[in-house]
C-alpha cells in the first residue's frame, strides 16, 4: 500500500461516527496496520448504524479536502504507527491514535512542559506566564498549552521570543479558536507546531476541550498553572498530568485573588509550589532524561537503516543547508531544500538523534558534524 492509501485509510477510520481513540487503539493492537485496522471496523457488529452507513460509503469530498490540508507544505498527519509518533502519548485511557500537525512534528519528540491558567487572567498572572513561558524556552524546553485567551497566549507569545512552542486545539486543526489568536496560531505553525487530534473542519465544542487537555498533559514532562478558579479546566489539566505520572507545579498568590485559589488548592493536595523556573527544570530532569531513553528505544532502528535514512539526497541537501555557520531556522530550510516542513523536520529528528544535528532556541538547528 501507498503512503496515500495510508492516509486515506487514517482519515476514514478517524471520521467515522462514534468511533474514538480508544476502540482504534483496540484494533490496532489486534490488527498491527492501518488497513487490517479498516478490516476490522468494516466486519464490526458493534458500531451504530451511521458509523456503517460512512464506512461502507464516505464522503469523498471530506476525505478529499482532509488530503488537501495533509498536502499543504508543514501540515502532517502523524498516526500511532509512525516511528516518530510521541512515546508519552502511548499511554493512559484516551491517548490519541493520531494527531493532525501543522509545523514542525519533531518538536513533539523534545521536552516539554505544560503552561495553563485562566483566560481571564490578571495583569500579574500574564506575567508570571510570560517570564516562565521565556525562562522555560530559553533553558531549551519546548512550552505548550492550548491556545486559549489569558494565560496560555501569553506563555506561547513569550515562548516564541526566545525558543519555541506547541500549540494543542480542541477544534480541527483548520479551525483557530478563539479567532482572536489567529495570528498567532499561524506565527506558531511557522516557529513551532499546532496540533490537534479532531480531524479538519471540526469547530469548538465543550467535550473537546477534556480532550485536548489530556493530550497538553500527556506531552509534557511536568504542567505549570499559573492562576485558576477553583473550577477552572486548568485544574483539569493538572489532575490528568497527576494521573499520567508527571510533575505538576503552581505558583501562588495572594489570598484575595479568586484566580488563586485554585492554585492554592492544588497545593494544599501535594502539588509542587514553585517560585523559580530552576526549581521545575531540576525537577523534570530525571523524566527528561527517561523520555530521551525511550526516545532512543522507540527510534532505535538498526544501524544500517539509521546510515541509509541519513544518507539518501534529500538528507545531503539538508546538511548542506544546514552548512557549518549559524543556526538556520525550519521555514529557511523549507526554502533552501524545497522539501515539505515534515519531511524536514522527521530528518532532523533522525540527525540529532544521529549526533550531527543539534536543535536550538527560537525552532532553528545547527549542524555539528
Amino acid at each position: 500500500m501507498s503512503e496515500h492509501d495510508d492516509r486515506l485509510a487514517w482519515l476514514t477510520l478517524l471520521r467515522t461516527p462514534g468511533v474514538g481513540p480508544v476502540t482504534l487503539r483496540q484494533w490496532l493492537a489486534r490488527a498491527g496496520d492501518v488497513h487490517g485496522v479498516l478490516a476490522l471496523a468494516r466486519r464490526s457488529d458493534s458500531l451504530t448504524a451511521a458509523a456503517r452507513a460512512w464506512l461502507e460509503a464516505p464522503d469523498e469530498s471530506l476525505l478529499a479536502a482532509d488530503m488537501a490540508w495533509l498536502e499543504r507544505p508543514g501540515h502532517r498527519l502523524l498516526c500511532a504507527t509512525d516511528v516518530d509518533f510521541p512515546p508519552q502519548l502511548d499511554e493512559g485511557v484516551g491517548a490519541p491514535v493520531a494527531l493532525f500537525v501543522a509545523g514542525d512534528a519533531g518538536l513533539l519528540l523534545r521536552p516539554q512542559i505544560a503552561i495553563v491558567g485562566a483566560r481571564g487572567a490578571t495583569p500579574a498572572g500574564l506575567a508570571n506566564a510570560r517570564t516562565f513561558a521565556r525562562a522555560l524556552a530559553a533553558a531549551g524546553l519546548v512550552v505548550t498549552s492550548g491556545l486559549a485567551e489569558g494565560i496560555d497566549g501569553a506563555a506561547h507569545a513569550a515562548a516564541l521570543d526566545v525558543g519555541t512552542t506547541v500549540a494543542v486545539m480542541g477544534t480541527g486543526p483548520d479551525k483557530v479558536y478563539p479567532r482572536r489568536h489567529r495570528e498567532l496560531a499561524t506565527r506558531i505553525a511557522r516557529e513551532g507546531a499546532v496540533v490537534s487530534e479532531f480531524v479538519p473542519g471540526t469547530g469548538p465544542r465543550a467535550g473537546h476541550f477534556p480532550r485536548r487537555n489530556r493530550v497538553i498533559a500527556g506531552l509534557s514532562l511536568g504542567t505549570l498553572v499559573v492562576e485558576a478558579s477553583v473550577r477552572s479546566g486548568s485544574l483539569i489539566t493538572a489532575r490528568l498530568a497527576a494521573e499520567a505520572g508527571r510533575e505538576v507545579f503552581a505558583i501562588p498568590g495572594s489570598i484575595h485573588n479568586p484566580l488563586a485559589r485554585g492554585c492554592h488548592r492544588l497545593i494544599r493536595e501535594g502539588v509542587r509550589l514553585v517560585e523559580t523556573v530552576d526549581e521545575i527544570i531540576e525537577a523534570v530532569r530525571p523524566q527528561a532524561l527517561a523520555l530521551g531513553a525511550r526516545l532512543g528505544e522507540r527510534l532505535a532502528v538498526p544501524a544500517e537503516s539509521v546510515a541509509a535514512a541519513t544518507d539518501d539526497p534529500a538528507t545531503r541537501r539538508l546538511l548542506e543547508a544546514l552548512g557549518h555557520g549559524e543556526p538556520v531556522a525550519l521555514d529557511e530550510l523549507v526554502e533552501r531544500c524545497g522539501l515539505a516542513a515534515a519531511d524536514i523536520g522527521a530528518t532532523l529528528t533522525l540527525l540529532e538523534l544521529d549526533g550531527r544535528v543539534a536543535s536550538q532556541p527560537g525552532g532553528r538547528y545547527l549542524r555539528i558534524a
